[in-house]
This record gives C-alpha cells, structure tokens and sequence, in this order.
C-alpha cells in the first residue's frame, strides 16, 4: 500500500485541478494470456457445490503465467456447464494487480477470464514505470493490453526532461 500512499500524494499536490471524465491508456505490460492456468493460494478456502464457487480468505495470491493479484478475499465463480472453468474472480478487501513494469491497486476488481477483462473499482491508481494515473474505475482488457480509466481521472506523465 505504500506505492499507493505515495503515488496517490504525488497525484494530489502535483495536479489538483486536472479532471477529464475518461482516459485511454496503453496497457501493454498488461497483457496477458487468459487461456493460461490460474493458481490461486489462500489461508482459507470455503467450496460451495449448490452455487459454484469458491471463496479465497486471508493473503489471497492468484497467479496466471506472469500477472498477479492479492486481495483479502476472492471469491471464483465456476461455469456452470459442469466443466470446472472459471468464468468470473471477484476480489474484494484491497486488491494489487501487477505485471511487469505496470501496477494497479483499487478496492475491488472482476476477472472476467473468458472475456480477459479487469474490471478495478474505488481509488484505483495505475502506476506504469514513472507515471501515474488515478480514477474511479479501470477497466482493462488483458488479452489485448487496452484500457480505460473513468471518473475524476488525475495523471502525472514524466516528460524526460529533468
């Protein structure tokens, strides 16, 4: 949470007036291959057959090939075609997403892995390399490495010239 804490106060004093409604953003050390196998590692775990899901508790860790997310709690929503295949995480309870140089962290996310869509809600701050970006909502899609960031969208770009 550190990175958040001082990504969020470099956003704050650099740009108190910056505010758009969207923002594009290129997400390619985002990407990711949804078709991957999903690892998911917990201090509890609590199945339920009548409903298809698991529910992840405590130091969540949840890997697919280079991407990783922890939360406090996740809960996998199993297709319900009788074949096992995750079809929704949804993580709650503070949650970290990283993969390479770039690194997002919000209150709660959706994985939709068949769509290989993020969807991170609630001060959500996007770090990638130098710059920072900050919002309400980002929604990514991994399989393409595109993005969007919406709500009171505030960026800080490092030009290079310092």
């Amino acid at each position: 949470m550190a990175l958040a804490a001082a990504a969020a106060g470099m956003l704050w004093a650099a740009l108190p007036q910056a505010a758009i409604a969207q923002a594009q953003v290129a997400f390619g050390g985002l990407k990711v291959d949804s078709s991957l196998p999903v690892e998911v590692t917990a201090d509890s775990l609590s199945v339920s057959q009548s409903d298809g899901t698991a529910v992840f508790t405590g130091n969540v860790l949840v890997g697919q090939g280079e991407m990783r997310m922890t939360a406090g709690t996740i809960r996998v929503e199993y297709a319900q075609d009788g074949s096992n295949d995750i079809r929704k995480m949804v993580a709650t309870g503070g949650v970290t997403f990283v993969n390479g140089q770039e690194a997002a962290e919000a209150r709660e996310a959706i994985y939709t892995l068949e769509s290989g869509q993020v969807v991170m809600t609630g001060d959500v701050i996007l770090t990638q390399g130098p710059n920072a970006i900050s919002g309400e909502r980002l929604t990514v899609n991994l399989n393409d490495g595109t993005g969007q960031m919406d709500g009171r969208v505030k960026t800080i770009l490092q030009t290079g010239n310092r």
